[in-house]
């Protein structure tokens, strides 16, 4: 309706600036030809405003022509479009959504979880997401992510949503949701788990279990490892007996006497002058006797 009035005013102001030619008196002619040229030029861009759309940055336009949805979407920039035709602006930024949730445990427990989904418009759904949800999407998705939160947890003990298992059911909201939200229109890019809330005597109990698991397995290591201590020195011990027994087995008669002999030949061939005591045949070691070599005065 717009782009028909302006239209509109901008003929009118041009067959007014023509009949400006019957009017005799000039001064009165210029005055008319002047406010008929201001208001047909501010009628025709009017005009031309509406045939050119601009699409903000982060967005994308969805042309809707009397009803009619058209599946292409107009990216961010100019565009020139139908005059008749809505052009609705939908955003593709990422967005947050925070929710508080009451669930259960497998035990039946009650649970107050701290959780967001975070996740954009896919630009290339635009068209199906305002036809079928429309302007307002949180609604559905916030629904959506409760109920996944909630059947997730179902399965798991309150202990593991509140120590071990939370990055676990983390990745399986996520991937539950990456599976359902796409359907939708959307691209899920991450689920977050901020915070476990449950009754006080209930985080207790949980935390003195999970402090005596830790001391349990704290014992179990320091076991394991006394135990690899022993078993090392036991291999010790026995490669030690191994050895003497070789070495032992090895030791004749005939070669310990070959190694004092040897011994001998050393000393006697060193400076030190000294006196070797040769042993018996019956391979006696031989004796070394120092003499003293000082000199005493009368």
């Amino acid at each position: 309706m717009g782009f028909i009035v302006s239209l509109l005013t901008s003929l009118i102001a041009s067959l007014l600036y023509l009949q400006t030619s019957k009017i005799t008196s000039t001064k009165t002619q210029f005055v008319i030809r002047g406010i008929t040229i201001l208001i047909g030029s501010i009628a025709l861009l009017a005009s031309i405003s509406r045939l050119l759309v601009i699409v903000p940055p982060g967005n994308v336009g969805v042309i809707n022509f009397f009803g009619k949805v058209s599946d292409n979407t107009l990216d961010s920039g100019i565009h020139l479009v139908n005059p008749f035709a809505k052009v609705l602006n939908f955003s593709t930024r990422l967005k947050d959504i925070k929710e508080n949730i009451d669930t259960t445990s497998q035990e039946g427990l009650s649970l107050n979880l701290d959780v967001s989904l975070q996740y954009r418009l896919d630009p290339q759904k635009a068209a199906i997401v305002y036809k079928t949800i429309g302007i307002d999407e949180k609604e559905l998705l916030i629904s959506r992510f409760r109920s996944t939160v909630r059947a997730i947890t179902a399965n798991y003990p309150a202990s593991a949503i509140y120590s071990t298992k939370r990055q676990e059911i983390v990745q399986k909201i996520d991937q539950q949701l990456t599976q359902e939200i796409p359907t939708l229109g959307f691209i899920v890019d991450q689920a977050l788990l901020r915070n476990v809330k449950m009754p006080e005597n209930l985080q207790i109990a949980i935390q003195q279990k999970l402090k005596a698991e830790q001391e349990n397995e704290q014992m179990k290591f320091v076991l394991e490892k006394e135990r690899q201590e022993a078993e090392r020195k036991k291999i010790e011990a026995k490669g030690i007996a191994e050895s003497q027994k070789i070495i032992s087995g090895g030791l004749t008669n005939q070669i310990l006497q070959l190694r004092a002999i040897e011994a001998t030949e050393k000393l006697a061939q060193s400076n030190n002058s000294k006196v070797v005591v040769i042993g018996s045949e019956k391979g006696g070691t031989p004796i070394l006797i120092q003499p003293d070599t000082g000199t005493t005065k009368p």
